[in-house]
């Protein structure tokens, strides 16, 4: 296989040489997944008394898989979760982001020419991660018709002798789709799970998010999250891998080595999880009713335009609606949009080719959420 990087096309592609030249002029972003860019800060009194003890002990004594008080207050996470997942501090390992986990668990899992299955409306670094470690990604069908979930049959057709894992995003980034029961396609394939619920406290239309290890008990499942979505902190680069029991059974061992090669999780952070689970969950209510309120406006907004069709989003952040009236391609509809004055993501940023689709983030500040909508319904 070539190399990740000589065969990266680095290229700038028409929209992004378009957004450059009215950068200066002006826009409304509905892209943005960073919380810090929509004034969604989290209090700074909390991370100034969860970081104070660290100095004056400050000591650098890593721990493979974390340190323990960080370890143990994400086992009570799970514990305290709508359907519990029942692990024990020594199934988590802290990393410094769910990228990072990624990385580890391709190399844990794969070896060059294997491959894993990856929804086929796919956030764009899952390929870029596969390029790296030389493995292939091999699309499974979301079905738009049923909410976007999950197409058994197409699990089945792409799995070989060479398949290696499944991954799955609950809640899906960008449809909002979310696993809400046990997949018998799952079960009979055997195969270990990649669970990424980053978004997993953001839910529209489901109750909750279960933990696809405690709906699939008996399959290894690595479920990865952090404090990135959860309480709008990715300057401070933390995220873990939780272990069910067959999991962590068959792999604990091999990823504390592979973890222990990067110890990339910084201490600071890590001693601070504790207060920040301990006393984020008001800001953590915030934020998640300011994003429920913004879902709720904008599917109000969109589904009055005759030319689009809205799916309610199990959860997450996003709508990916459906342009039904728009004859030409994506691409041109994105560039007459932003020259309009939005800036929204077209459906092929994500690999997703069926249709006319279009990417809004509903993390958006508000008013600005509500200017670029109001554009975006006049133009579709």
């Amino acid at each position: 296989m070539s190399g990740f990087l000589a065969d990266a096309d680095l290229s700038a592609n028409r929209i992004e040489v378009a957004r450059r030249k009215v950068f200066e002029r002006g826009y409304v972003d509905l892209t943005s997944s960073n919380p810090t860019h929509q004034g969604l800060l989290f209090p700074p009194d909390i991370l100034r008394d969860a970081a104070d003890p660290y100095w004056p002990a400050r000591r650098y004594d890593p721990d493979p898989r974390g340190l323990p008080p960080a370890r143990e207050s994400i086992v009570q996470y799970y514990a305290t979760r709508p359907l519990p997942l029942q692990i024990g501090r020594d199934d988590v390992f802290i990393t410094a982001s769910t990228s990072e986990a990624y990385g580890l668990l391709f190399a844990l899992l794969t070896e060059p020419g294997d491959n894993v299955l990856a929804p086929d409306v796919t956030y764009p670094l899952f390929e870029y991660l596969a390029s790296i470690y030389h493995v292939e990604l091999r699309p499974c069908r979301l079905d738009e018709s049923r909410g976007w979930a999950i197409n058994p049959t197409s699990l089945y057709a792409q799995t070989d002798e060479r398949t290696r894992a499944v991954l799955i995003i609950s809640p899906h980034n960008p449809t909002g789709m979310i696993v809400q029961s046990a997949l018998p396609a799952l079960s009979d394939l055997g195969l270990p799970v990649i669970c990424d619920e980053v978004f997993a406290e953001f839910t529209y239309r489901a109750p909750h998010t279960p933990p696809l290890g405690a709906l699939h008990p008996n399959l290894p499942v690595f479920h990865l999250n952090g404090i990135s979505k959860m309480f709008a902190l990715p300057d401070l680069k933390l995220g873990w891998i939780a272990l069910n029991t067959p999991a962590a059974e068959r792999y604990a061992e091999r990823l504390e080595m592979l973890n222990d090669t990067f110890l990339g999780a910084n201490t600071l952070t890590q001693t601070m999880l504790p207060a920040l689970f301990a006393r984020g969950g008001g800001f953590m209510d915030m934020m998640r009713d300011r994003i429920r309120a913004s879902l709720d406006l904008s599917i109000f907004i969109l589904s009055g335009c005759s030319g689009l069709r809205v799916h309610p989003p199990d959860g997450g952040y996003y709508l990916f609606p459906e342009v039904l009236s728009w004859p030409g391609e994506e691409e041109d509809l994105v560039l007459r949009l932003l020259d309009a004055g939005v800036l929204v993501h077209p459906g092929f940023f994500y690999g997703y080719k069926r249709g006319v689709h279009l990417m809004l983030s509903c993390l958006t500040e508000p008013a600005r959420l509500h200017a670029g909508l109001a554009v975006l319904a006049k133009e579709v």
